[in-house]
């Protein structure tokens, strides 16, 4: 469910200060501000705000302690949803930005909230009584990544989201760097996948909006045919649509066979009555008219990169950078996920 709790300790946002800073900044704020917090994320801090007036926001910021160079950037975050909160209604609304880090301890930037359903590990009961649940949230899910795809990146309001020339090369070589910053153990796997990608990189299509970080608990739902909203814009940008596909398959599909659905993966997806990888394709392909035939480079690269935002998250952890134990075995989520992601390489070479 999409629900707040009491704060984690260490995570306390200072109420008054918050609150004397956000008077006249955003409707509501003088009445009195309420704090409570999203747990279920697993780097940027969520805090849902509630005004005395009834009025409620979300206030996001950066994890505690260091971060990798460009990485968690919500000074950014806020401008790709201002830039695209009026051509894809699904990007909630952003309010206002705060980039003194003396006000709370790290920038940050208020949002508006967004009710209704996310999905993690479990379907509720009201939803499981449809009997094709599973079918319509499916569709739903994958219709959405198309819009999202067909957004005209010509505007000239997305001049300034990304460089979609060369954007591939720059993924990959990236997100090695970000490998080689993050290691703490030896995987000869990933050293392996990040040589295949450079070796096999492929012409992209045209460019389009990138997520990229599409999944299922990074959307919100209306309705099982609806979604409400797409969360976490951090890493979006303008280049290939295929990384987003490849990306999103592999927590949709993938990550569960190999082992890393135990972190911030569901395995929902992997149950009877939701698509299939062939499935999700096949629609993707039906609504874009994309040619997907080359997906499973993109595949790789998704695993890849999933397999280094976990190290990062680990890596973190290691550091004491972070106290949340459900990140004590993301090692052997990685290494998992390595191995899938060369088994795959190797019987596509």
């Amino acid at each position: 469910m999409h629900s707040p709790s009491a704060v984690r300790a260490g995570e306390e946002v200072p109420v008054d200060v918050l609150t004397e800073y956000l008077r006249g900044k955003i409707e509501g704020a003088e009445n009195g501000i309420a704090i409570q917090q999203f747990l279920d994320g697993h780097s940027n801090l969520t805090y849902l705000l509630s005004c005395s007036d009834g009025r409620q926001y979300v206030l996001r910021r950066g994890p505690l302690g260091p971060v990798a160079p460009k990485a968690h950037d919500m000074a950014r975050e806020y401008r790709v949803l201002e830039t695209l909160h009026p051509h894809f209604p699904e990007a909630p609304r952003p309010y206002h930005l705060c980039e003194d880090s003396a006000v709370i301890g790290a920038i940050f930037f208020v949002m508006e909230y967004r009710p209704g359903l996310i999905l993690r590990s479990e379907v509720p009961a009201s939803c499981r009584a449809t009997p094709d649940h599973a079918r319509l949230i499916s569709e739903a899910f994958v219709d959405c990544q198309v819009r999202l795809h067909s957004i005209d990146v010509t505007h000239g309001d997305f001049a300034g989201l990304g460089r979609p020339e060369g954007f591939l090369g720059r993924q990959v070589q990236g997100w090695r760097d970000r490998w080689d910053r993050a290691r703490t153990d030896e995987i000869r796997d990933m050293d392996s996948i990040g040589d295949w990608l450079t070796r096999h990189l492929p012409h992209s299509p045209p460019p389009t909006l990138v997520h990229n970080d599409y999944k299922l608990d990074n959307v919100i739902f209306r309705s099982l045919k609806e979604v409400e909203a797409v969360l976490d814009w951090e890493m979006a940008t303008v280049g290939d649509p295929l990384a987003d596909v490849g990306l999103t398959l592999c927590y949709w599909a993938w990550a569960d066979a190999a082992g890393a659905g135990r972190g911030p993966t569901p395995a929902l997806t992997s149950r009877p009555g939701w698509y299939d990888r062939e499935q999700f394709l096949e629609r993707y392909w039906e609504r874009s008219r994309r040619d997907v035939s080359g997906i499973v480079y993109y595949e790789v690269l998704g695993m890849f990169k999933l397999a280094v935002i976990l190290q990062q998250i680990y890596y973190r952890f290691r550091r004491g950078q972070t106290r949340d134990e459900r990140f004590r075995e993301f090692d052997q989520q990685v290494a998992a996920l390595a191995r899938q992601a060369a088994s795959l390489a190797e019987r596509q070479a």
